[in-house]
């Protein structure tokens, strides 16, 4: 009988150490989501930052022609 119980008790400390290791899994793919999302949210950025670059040269481009027709 101790031996049954014995192995019991291994088997569910063995489940329980699978499911301790699948949550960590899950945690470690919610943190490589987590970094893919503030990926995105740098490259919109840059984009962002690359378009006001571009409605700066067009105005400039738009101060230049002002000067030109003067």
């Amino acid at each position: 009988m101790f031996i049954y119980i014995q192995r019991e008790r291994e088997r569910e400390e063995r489940e329980r150490e699978r499911e301790r290791e699948r949550e960590r899994e899950r945690e470690r793919e919610r943190e490589r989501e987590r970094e893919r999302e503030r990926e995105r949210e740098r490259e919109r950025e840059r984009e962002r930052e690359r378009e006001r670059e571009r409605e700066r040269e067009r105005e400039r481009e738009r101060e230049r022609e002002r000067g030109y027709s003067d």
